[in-house]
């Protein structure tokens, strides 16, 4: 079976990967605005691992609307969570039998109801799978540092192609460099290079 996954090169999603390639033909997709080129380091992540590599368009639209709903809220929280939920609904548009993120199970964004993952089953006739529910950070961390080389660095430095990097350069085109740091606290980011 075909499985897409939300990929942003970061060990979550990578140690993810992992755990599904044993069941599934994956492959890593990463969704992008075009505003930002750090898809270009999930690609080569993505190669570095073994895996099949997509980019998938998202619609500029929600990433304006997200950058607007964080700084009405102050903190990036429902934004990222809106443009989590849109970029699996445009995998779940390709032809995979099965979507899947990177998501742990005590991660507070983003992060997909039973609800929303039966609808987005039921609407796009796909599975979709959560390899890291039943995870803490703490044993993805040993996990990771068993399998994986990871880079980890403050979150404006590290190239990762997720949505956040994608939503500071949005943020701060539309409201400055002063709006990004009030909306996004200080913390850090890790990009994987390798495996051990």
């Amino acid at each position: 079976m075909d499985l897409g996954l939300l990929y942003s090169g970061g060990k979550d999603s990578s140690l993810a990967a992992l755990l599904l390639e044993e069941f599934y033909d994956v492959t890593l997709v990463t969704a992008t605005f075009g505003v930002a080129d750090a898809h270009e380091h999930a690609r080569e992540t993505a190669s570095v691992l073994g895996f099949e590599f997509e980019a998938v368009e998202l619609d500029g639209a929600v990433a304006e609307e997200a950058v607007e709903q964080m700084v009405a809220d102050g903190y990036p929280r429902d934004g990222i969570q809106q443009v989590h939920l849109h970029a699996l609904e445009a995998v779940a548009e390709m032809d995979f039998d099965a979507v899947a993120d990177g998501t742990r199970r005590d991660d507070r964004v983003p992060s997909v109801s039973r609800a929303q993952a039966q609808s987005l089953e039921d609407r796009h006739g796909v599975e979709y799978i959560v390899p890291l529910a039943g995870f803490g950070r703490g044993a993805v961390d040993s996990l990771v540092e068993e399998t994986l080389d990871v880079t980890t660095g403050p979150s404006e430095r590290i190239a990762k192609a997720d949505y956040e990097a994608e939503l500071r350069a949005l943020l701060a085109r539309e409201h400055g460099e002063g709006a990004v740091a009030e909306v996004f606290p200080d913390h850090t980011q890790t990009y994987v290079t390798g495996l051990r």
